[in-house]
């Protein structure tokens, strides 16, 4: 008998790196929940999806509000009956770039409330539909930022550090129960989110092709492609990284090798 396809459920999969993985997941045959606060986005994923052949199901959250996420893992269930693989994309699209002291209160509670209370929320419920299926994988979404400072943007860096010690925290606390957890540290990578900070701080400084400057900064000289970190996301929830959890993995074009 054939098993069953996957159940994926990708948060912010409307853009960007959550996009790629959706359409990666559903190439493979998975069976993929796109959930997301832009709708219209969101939908041309699934269309896109179906397109290819794939399963594509689309469920509107805000992962800032626990009743929406609690939603979203529970018509999961309602739709599949299971919860496989959860990569949680979601995080502020439109920060505010600003020194540490100039940033207002509201938007450092913004960023937390959605870039890490998010992830928070996110792993709560799909933690508790793994649990009762017996086993899973999760993979947030960190970030380069995650791992050093990043001036203008503390409380970007705050949530993306906070993001890797959620994830540390339980995959400890679950990897006895076959839920593996992980987290993806990409560097800058060519999605709308980069290319909007990326306008920002050249409108602020007055600078022009900060994305040249962004890839000559890495060994490869070049930007990121949201594909190319959707296919470490897939390994990480593979059956060939069945005894990697806990641990983050770097898809930087060898930005990190050189930072002491």
């Amino acid at each position: 008998m054939t098993s069953p396809s996957r159940v994926v459920l990708v948060t912010g999969g409307s853009s960007g790196i959550g996009r790629a993985t959706a359409l990666a997941f559903a190439s493979r045959g998975a069976r993929v929940v796109v959930a997301s606060r832009s709708r219209d986005r969101a939908l041309s994923v699934v269309r896109a999806l179906e397109l290819a052949g794939g399963d594509g199901y689309f469920i509107p959250a805000d992962v800032s509000i626990e009743s929406a996420v609690e939603a979203m893992v529970a018509e999961t269930m309602e739709l599949y009956g299971r919860l496989d693989v959860a990569v949680n994309c979601a995080a502020l699209t439109d920060p505010v770039l600003a020194p540490t002291a100039e940033l207002d209160e509201a938007e450092f509670d913004q960023m937390i409330a959605v870039t890490l209370k998010g992830v928070w929320l996110c792993m709560k419920h799909e933690l508790k539909a793994m649990v009762a299926g017996k086993g899973g994988a999760i993979v947030n979404l960190a970030s380069a930022n995650g791992l050093h400072g990043t001036p203008g943007a503390s409380h970007y860096a705050a949530a993306k550090h906070g993001v890797l010690g959620l994830t540390k925290t339980a995959a400890l606390e679950y990897a006895e129960r076959g839920i593996r957890i992980n987290a993806l540290c990409p560097g800058p990578t060519d999605t709308p989110l980069l290319r909007r900070m990326i306008a920002v701080r050249e409108e602020d400084a007055g600078e022009d092709d900060m994305a040249e400057t962004l890839a000559r900064r890495t060994p490869m000289k070049r930007l990121a492609q949201p594909e190319e970190v959707a296919s470490a996301i897939l390994w990480l929830c593979s059956p060939d990284a069945s005894y990697v959890t806990g641990t983050f993995l770097r898809v930087d074009g060898g930005l990190a090798a050189g930072i002491l």
